[in-house]
C-alpha cells in the first residue's frame, strides 16, 4: 500500500485576530461529536453482530449502516488520532484498485485461520480484511457469504466488527485524552506551532475530504466515457454509493461554515455550492452510480462531479486566502 504523507507546502500570512475562526469550537462542535458518535455505533455495530452474525440479519446489516455513517462524516479528518497505527485505513481500506480485500478475506476463510477467532490478534491480518469495506464483503457479497463455513463466516464477521469498535474507541480516546489539547496548545516546539498551523491542518481537511469525493467517490465509477467503471463504486454491494457523498458534503459543509465563520459572503456561496451539490445529488435516482455507462444519466453525475470541483476551487482560491493559509497537500495524495 502506497501512501503519501502531509507534504510541507506551506505558505502562511498574517491572520488579523478578529478573522480567526475557533479552533476550540470546531474541536467541541465538529470533531469530537463525530469520534464520539463513530465510536458508539461501532460499539453498537460489535453488540448486534455478536447478538445475530446471520449477514441477512436486518438488526445487524441496520447498525453497519449506522456505523459506516459515522465514520463516512468523519472520515475527512485524516490527521492526528485517525493516522495513528494507520488507524483510518484499518477502518476504511478503500480504494482497492488490486481487490485486496476479497482476496485477503478468502484466504482467511479458505485455511479458516484461528486468528478470525482472535480480537487481540486481528490486527496483525492484512489491513484489507479490516474495517467497515472488509464487513460490506461479508454482509453482502454472495460469493463471500457462500465461502466456508457457517460458524467460522459468523465468527470472522463478529472479529471484524469488534476490531473495528475497538479502532473507534482508540481514536475517540486519542482525541479526548491528547489530539485536542494538541490542536488548542500550538508552541515553538510543539507539533503545531501556531494557530495558524492548526487551521492550515483543519483546511486541508476540508480540502482534502472535496478532492477524495471528486476524485474517487465520483471518479472512480466515471472512468472515462469510452470506459465507464460502475463496479468500481464505493460500497455499492450494499447500495450507499451516492448515499456516501451527500454524507461526506454534509459534514464538510458543517466544517466550512466554521472555517468561513468570519466572511458571511464566502460562507453563504460555500453553502449555496453545497446545497446545489446535495439538491443534484437527490435527483439522481441512481443509488450506485449505475447510470455511468449511459450517456444521459452520466452527464448529470459529470455536472454532480464539477460541482464538487466548483466547492473545492472556492475552498482553495478564497477560503484558504481568508485564513491566511494554504491547503498543501494531504495524505489522500498519490494512491
Amino acid at each position: 500500500m502506497r501512501r503519501t504523507l502531509f507534504a510541507a507546502a506551506i505558505m502562511f500570512a498574517p491572520l488579523a485576530a478578529a478573522a480567526n475562526p475557533s479552533i476550540s469550537d470546531i474541536i467541541d462542535d465538529h470533531i469530537l461529536p463525530r469520534f464520539e458518535t463513530l465510536s458508539s455505533a461501532s460499539e453498537a455495530l460489535s453488540d448486534a453482530a455478536m447478538q445475530d452474525c446471520d449477514p441477512f440479519s436486518d438488526n445487524l446489516r441496520n447498525a453497519y449502516g449506522t456505523a459506516f455513517d459515522a465514520w463516512v462524516s468523519a472520515s475527512h479528518l485524516r490527521f492526528g488520532s485517525t493516522e495513528v497505527d494507520d488507524r483510518a485505513f484499518a477502518l476504511a481500506f478503500w480504494p482497492d484498485s488490486r481487490g485486496a480485500t476479497p482476496r485477503a478475506l478468502n484466504a482467511l476463510i479458505a485455511a479458516q485461520d484461528p486468528i478470525g477467532f482472535d480480537l487481540k490478534d486481528y490486527n496483525e491480518v492484512s489491513i484489507a480484511a479490516r474495517g467497515f469495506y472488509a464487513l460490506e464483503f461479508l454482509l453482502y457479497d454472495d460469493d463471500l457469504i457462500n465461502a466456508g463455513n457457517t460458524a467460522y463466516h459468523c465468527a470472522l464477521i463478529q472479529t471484524v466488527t469488534a476490531d473495528i469498535a475497538a479502532t473507534a474507541s482508540a481514536i475517540q480516546d486519542d482525541w479526548k485524552t491528547n489530539q485536542a489539547d494538541v490542536l488548542l496548545s500550538p508552541g515553538r516546539d510543539a507539533a503545531y506551532r501556531s494557530d495558524e498551523e492548526v487551521l492550515q491542518e483543519m483546511l486541508r481537511a476540508l480540502s482534502a475530504g472535496l478532492q477524495f469525493t471528486q476524485d474517487s467517490r465520483l471518479g472512480r465509477p466515471l472512468g472515462t466515457f469510452d470506459r465507464p467503471r460502475p463496479k468500481r463504486a464505493e460500497a455499492r454491494r450494499s447500495g450507499r454509493s451516492v448515499h456516501h457523498v451527500i454524507l461526506s458534503l454534509m459534514s464538510l459543509q458543517d466544517l466550512a461554515s466554521h472555517l468561513a465563520v468570519s466572511d458571511a459572503a464566502l460562507s453563504e456561496t460555500l453553502d449555496r455550492q453545497i446545497q446545489d451539490a446535495l439538491s443534484k445529488l437527490g435527483n439522481l435516482n441512481d443509488p450506485v452510480f449505475a447510470g455511468v455507462a449511459d450517456p444521459q444519466s452520466r452527464l448529470k453525475i459529470e455536472v454532480i462531479s464539477q460541482a464538487v470541483g466548483t466547492i473545492h476551487s472556492t475552498v482553495q482560491t478564497k477560503l484558504g486566502p481568508t485564513l491566511g493559509v494554504a491547503a498543501g497537500f494531504n495524505s489522500l495524495d498519490g494512491d
